[in-house]
């Protein structure tokens, strides 16, 4: 699991005390305040997912969509920095919508690339060891498991991102839906996530997004998947 509870400036914890951040935007702002957020390089070409999401769509959504996140994330920390200098908490705390947003944004797809794999390697299929044993433990099956994630996917109205997610205390695995782009934080640890954003999909599905919660399954890397199991 990306590691993503570092510090925060000063800035952003009057913020907090003044309860103008929400958790899933302070989270958001801890891993980039020593530097600039950069997008992260695939470990795979743009058209190794085909046929189940096309090169275009992946180019697009790693070079443009992502790549909005990270610059938004970059411009919201620069304004916060510039309030912090000049001990403005008020201006730190208005940017606080952005930085989520941004954040999140840039969160969610590091972690989304990350669990995406060749169907050709490490992609689709089942888990298997400790993480799958959990998964039938908690949901009844694997099938069972998929089936109610894709509900979820398909309960989604607008935009925004279905997670299988880790109870940190309790070990048990669920299924959480967040809005827009809304980082999983708190007692939840995100294991693998589904963008159900209309640019994940929509150049290749159109209006079928049923069909792409379908085929994504195909190149769901669970080896990483497993490995932020066995982390958090």
């Amino acid at each position: 699991m990306s590691s993503v509870l570092l510090r925060t400036t000063p800035a952003v914890r009057g913020a907090l005390r003044a309860g103008a951040l929400r958790p899933a935007a302070a989270a958001a702002s801890t891993s980039f305040v020593r530097g600039k957020a950069t997008l992260p390089d695939l470990q795979y070409d743009y058209g190794a997912l085909e046929p189940y999401i096309s090169g275009k769509i992946m180019e697009l959504h790693h070079k443009k969509h992502h790549q909005t996140y990270v610059t938004g994330l970059n411009t919201a920390l620069e304004t916060i920095g510039e309030a912090e200098s000049k001990g403005d908490f008020t201006k730190a705390a208005t940017v606080a919508p952005l930085l989520n947003f941004h954040g999140g944004g840039h969160l969610n797809h590091t972690l989304f690339w990350e669990n995406l794999a060749p169907a050709s390697r490490e992609g689709g299929g089942q888990p298997d060891g400790a993480l799958l044993k959990s998964i039938n433990e908690d949901f009844g099956s694997f099938d069972t498991f998929r089936k109610q994630m894709n509900t979820a996917l398909a309960g989604i109205q607008g935009s925004g991102w279905a997670w299988l997610a880790k109870d940190k205390q309790s070990g048990t695995l669920g299924i959480i839906t967040r809005a827009n782009q809304d980082p999983v934080s708190g007692p939840y640890a995100p294991l693998m996530g589904i963008d159900a954003w209309e640019h994940a999909y929509y150049l290749q599905y159109e209006n079928r997004k049923a069909e792409y919660f379908d085929a994504i399954w195909n190149v769901i890397n669970w080896k990483t998947v497993a490995s932020r199991f066995e982390k958090a």
